[in-house]
């Protein structure tokens, strides 16, 4: 995780997890997003809480350019304001009717969202690509254990198969991004992610344990 005094970029998917006119949920340390792509490709990160009741808009839809809650079908902007409100039509919503956002881009094929306000861009990724992602319930100090090496300042932990992003999505949890150099063939993908369960498996036995201890 790339980080200074003012904020942090978290790596909370990757771009090829969120299509078009789709929206998942995600999870930063303040807590969890709606992350949503809308119908031209733009993606936005919106709290994962409708103002109106409270339901949580990962579970909504995307249509257009705006994210609307399933519960009662009130719609918002990237920018969090409400568009729409369908028991009252005529209405244009009061801009206090706003939904939180975070700052998010994309690069290098992961979305990042800024928490606080980072000086600078997410760190490069420096010829590597995404090949998948993987929650462990494990936090990063259990990865670290099962991978024998340290993460770096950009959350990178280097393997001999692959490099991981890691994150910290809640207490205990850890979402892990598996990257593999660019020109990496079939077998070279394979040996990463079967690599990437095997210490996913081995963290949370050591976060076991060590709660037990």
């Amino acid at each position: 995780m790339h980080s200074d005094t003012a904020g942090s970029w978290v790596p909370v998917a990757l771009s090829s997890d969120l299509l078009a006119a789709t929206v998942i949920p995600a999870h930063i340390p303040t807590g969890p997003l709606a992350l949503w792509r809308s119908q031209s490709g733009r993606v936005s990160a919106s709290a994962d809480r409708c103002p109106h009741r409270g339901m949580s808009l990962s579970h909504g839809f995307v249509r257009g350019e705006a994210l609307s809650c399933i519960y009662h079908g009130w719609s918002y902007g990237p920018a969090g304001n409400c568009l729409r409100i369908p028991a009252h039509p005529g209405l244009t919503p009061p801009e206090a009717i706003r939904t939180v956002t975070h700052p998010v881009t994309e690069a290098d094929g992961v979305v990042w969202v800024a928490v606080g306000a980072p000086a600078g861009q997410p760190p490069a990724l420096a010829g590597r690509v995404p090949l998948r992602s993987l929650t462990a319930f494990a936090d990063i100090a259990a990865l670290e254990a099962a991978a024998g090496a340290q993460a770096n300042a950009d959350g990178l932990v280097e393997t001999q198969t692959a490099s991981l992003l890691l994150s910290s999505t809640k207490p205990g949890e850890t979402l892990i991004h598996v990257l593999v150099a660019a020109d990496a063939g079939p077998a070279t993908r394979i040996a990463a992610a079967r690599a990437a369960e095997g210490l996913r498996r081995k963290a949370e036995d050591l976060q076991k344990k060590g709660a037990a201890s």
